[in-house]
């Protein structure tokens, strides 16, 4: 029988990118989408629904708004609930426990977290059929392959220090970039509701174009969480070994609050 998957997420990028490596890596997996809670809830209804994986913020109705009246549901009380975000503080995480989340995927993910998360949901309720990961045990990469083809494959962690900004360039935030499978600390020098730009410390496994990625802006007090894509990338430096790189980011959020706290922040420092 047939694995029924339901996606949500406000950004189509997101869905697209889920859906097709839930189709790919298990076999005669269907998956249905949603672009909020309450459609998610509309789909639920439409038919049975084996695993949900949804983003925690989005506009509408939330992801925990939408785990909430899938634990309250007779139908779905025990259906496993993934929760793929880009936050991974304490209270969060701690929230969602409460709310009866089942598992975590933070963004961004790579193919093979993806699949193993997933899988582990449905080995718990019987449904995981022998041949349903195609690679994850072998440690294959799908999503990102031309990832691995340019990095050698690595996955791995980077903590580097923030790069200086050349002298004509200001910061005007602080933030951390996460890839898949590098992490670091950056200097925004430009801002908008759709893109930020910026310079980063040059990584022995680089990013990609159109490679998702998560932007953690510092605005006051407050961390803009934001979802997006590499739009771009190049040397920041005109020569083969520069320790430079320029980058810029483009949002796939569709988060009122999100961008209302980074217009504020963009017209203060004009």
């Amino acid at each position: 029988m047939a694995v029924r998957f339901l996606v949500v997420d406000d950004a189509s990028f997101i869905r697209d990118m889920v859906k097709k490596q839930l189709r790919d890596r298990i076999p005669g997996a269907e998956v249905f989408d949603a672009n909020d809670g309450n459609r998610a809830i509309a789909q639920l209804k439409k038919q049975r629904i084996d695993v949900i994986l949804s983003d925690w913020e989005m506009p509408g109705m939330s992801g925990e708004e939408l785990l909430r009246w899938v634990r309250s549901n007779d139908t779905y009380k025990d259906t496993p609930f993934i929760m793929v975000t880009s936050r991974g503080d304490k209270s969060f995480v701690i929230q969602a426990i409460q709310a009866g989340v089942s598992d975590f995927i933070t963004k961004p993910f790579t193919s093979d977290e993806l699949t193993k998360k997933t899988i582990k949901q449905l080995v718990k309720i019987g449904k995981s059929p022998r041949d349903a990961i195609k690679s994850a045990a072998s440690g294959d990469r799908v999503a990102f392959a031309s990832v691995d083809v340019l990095t050698g494959g690595a996955e791995k962690k980077v903590e580097a220090p923030a790069p200086k900004a050349p002298a004509k360039k200001t910061a005007r935030a602080k933030a951390q970039l996460r890839f898949a499978r590098v992490t670091c600390p950056c200097v925004l020098t430009d801002m908008s509701l759709q893109s930020v730009a910026g310079l980063m410390q040059r990584q022995d496994s680089l990013p990609v174009l159109f490679e998702q990625a998560a932007v953690d802006i510092e605005i006051g007090e407050e961390v803009a969480r934001l979802n997006g894509y590499l739009h771009s990338i190049a040397a920041g430096e005109n020569k083969v070994d520069t320790s430079i790189i320029k980058f810029t980011v483009r949002f796939v959020d569709n988060d009122p609050d999100k961008f209302e706290a980074l217009s504020r922040f963009i017209a203060k420092n004009r």
